[in-house]
């Protein structure tokens, strides 16, 4: 019984850990997005996040 209970834990363990893993993937690559469309000359581009930029206080210009 306690070993079926310890598999089960251990399964826990890896879905929060894979989940945890996933979040701080997409949170860093969508930051690296955000703050590299600030750094970029094409109108349309810096336009696409301008407001979603000046919410988090990112000076873009």
């Amino acid at each position: 019984m306690s070993s079926h209970v310890a598999v089960n834990q251990q399964d826990k363990t890896k879905a929060v850990s894979s989940a945890l893993i996933q979040n701080i993937a997409v949170l860093t690559f969508g930051a690296i997005l955000l703050f590299a469309v600030g750094f970029l000359p094409m109108d349309a581009v810096h336009n696409a996040a301008h407001d979603t930029r000046h919410t988090i206080a990112f000076p873009c210009h």
